[in-house]
Order: structure tokens, then sequence, then C-alpha cells
């Protein structure tokens, strides 16, 4: 696990830790609202969503009929000149990855910081874990990765992890989401369900998704904010990147300028679901002015049936 210097990275309030008694209340609440939720929505979604992935190759076995011809050992039954069929056995526990972006861009939202939205998500995707008897483990990048907690079951870890999230203060503020991926390549020899959570502020990505897609379940949640979108009509406004730190004035009182700013963003984000679709992510786009429930449960009922 990796930590900054105390002197490191900005003040409490803004990527700061809270004190202890407000950062006990902060996961007490987040962990009663997430709880809720797993119960009554999203446990069930999460077992049959990844229904099948957690199984290994056991044997061979003649075909019977009725077998799912899914199943059917060409190999074998080549060899033998008959029809073998796999059998297959659950694994005793599957284990899920979070994987936060702790960068700059992170800290900003309209409403809720986006940084708060992946936190809600992470906690109802680990209390989902652990109600199915799944491992959960943790990691947080930047530019590099800043902590890392291998999977381990139980709501005790849970909770680890969430008190992590919220009381990190991350060295970086920039986003190399590569060096996050290749870092998981390494380290997750396991066969895993890993959730991305991002702004998917950086570059160089792809072929990292693309090879842990194949030996992995790998989900992007795209985390966005409503003025990622569209700007409201004001006046001049000075912006500052939040991972560069570059700064630049824009008319937001000009009808052309908002309209050149909303007709670029919606072409961004058209241009990277067809590219995700080609690299065949699967993706789950979230923001911060919406509730949660919609875009997953959307994103489940799309698993659940392709299962």
């Amino acid at each position: 696990m990796s930590r900054c210097p105390d002197n490191a990275g900005a003040p409490n309030g803004a990527n700061g830790a809270p004190d202890p008694k407000e950062l006990a209340a902060m996961v007490r609440k987040l962990e009663i609202r997430s709880r809720r939720l797993v119960n009554e929505m999203f446990s069930g979604e999460y077992h049959s969503s990844f229904k099948g992935r957690g199984i290994e190759f056991s044997q061979v076995r003649e075909y019977q009929y009725g077998d799912d011809v899914r199943t059917i050992d060409w190999n074998t039954s080549a060899h033998k000149n008959d029809l073998y069929v796999k059998m297959f056995t659950e694994e005793r526990e599957r284990i899920l990855m979070l994987v936060l972006d702790g960068s700059g861009s992170m800290l900003f939202g309209s409403g809720r910081l986006k940084k708060e939205l992946a936190a809600e998500v992470s906690a109802i995707l680990a209390f989902s874990a652990v109600q199915n008897n799944d491992m959960v483990g943790l990691l947080v990048f930047t530019d590099k990765v800043e902590t890392y907690i291998p999977p381990r079951k139980g709501r005790a870890h849970a909770l680890v992890i969430l008190n992590e999230i919220f009381s990190l203060r991350q060295c970086g503020r920039k986003t190399d989401i590569d060096a996050a991926l290749s870092f998981l390549r390494r380290t997750q020899k396991r066969k895993s369900i890993i959730f991305l959570l991002t702004d998917l502020l950086g570059s160089e990505y792809e072929r990292g998704m693309k090879l842990l897609n194949i030996r992995h379940e790998f989900v992007l949640i795209h985390i966005g904010d409503p003025l990622d979108h569209e700007l409201p009509r004001s006046g001049l406004l000075d912006l500052v990147d939040p991972e560069s730190g570059d700064r630049m004035t824009v008319d937001a009182g000009s009808r052309v300028f908002l309209a050149r700013y909303a007709t670029h963003r919606r072409e961004e984000r058209d241009a990277l679901q067809k590219q995700l679709r080609r690299m065949k992510i699967d993706a789950v786009y979230l923001d911060t002015g919406k509730s949660i429930i919609g875009g997953l449960n959307a994103f489940f009922r799309h698993r659940e049936r392709r299962a």
C-alpha cells in the first residue's frame, strides 16, 4: 500500500482525509444505504449477471440427450469418435476488484463529487460481493498506483475498503489508466470480476482494457457530471484543469459557444461508446446529477440476458 508524505497532496476538505469521527460517520451512512440497496435490489442481479463466470473445468463425460451443445468438447469427441461434453464445477468464491480513479478530475462535481458517486457505487458492489460470499479488493490510482488492498472476504474487509476510499490522500493528480491496468495484469492471476470506475480522462488505455477483458470479466463504470455535457448560460467563466492546473476563460454568455461545447462533448461521448463497443468492453454510464439505480439495473439486466 502506497501513502503520500504528510505534507503532500491537498489539505483536508479537498482531497485530504476527514477527521476520524467524520470519516466513521460517512462510512456508516454509506454502509447503511448501500446494504439496503443490495438487499432490496442488487444482490440477486449481481449474482445472476456473472453466473457461469465463476466456474472451472472439471472433467469430460459422454454426451447425453438434452445436454447443452455449447459444452461439447470437440477435441475429445474427435479423438474418441463419439460426442463428449465438458463438466464444470463452481469455484468456491469469485474475486471482485474495484479499480478506482483517484485523480484530480474525480474531485470535481456540480452537485456531488465524482469521487463520492464512485464511492457509493463501490460500496454497492462490495456489499453485493460480500452477500454472495465473494472476495473484494481495491486498487486506487492516479498517474501511478496509490494504494492496493488484496481481495479478502467479509463485511469487515468491505469496511476497510470504504475507509480507504474516503481517507486516501493522493500523491498524484493526473491520470494513467494503463499503469493501473498493467498492475492488475501482474497481480490478478485468478480470473476476476474487475470494475474500473473513472471519468476516463486519459489516453492509451485501449490495449490494457483489451488484455484484461480476455482473461477477466472487465466492466467500465464511466463517472460523469452534468457540466461535462453542457455549461449553464452565465458570463465569463474562469476554468481550471483539475489535473494539469491549466487555466482558461470562456464566454458562457455566448449561445454559439455553449452550443459548440455541447456538440463537441456529445461527439466525444458517442465516439467513446462506439470505441468501447468495438473493443467488446461492457460499460455503465453514471452521472453525479442522477440516481445510480437505473443505470446499474439496466447493466445487470443486460448482463443477465447475455449470460
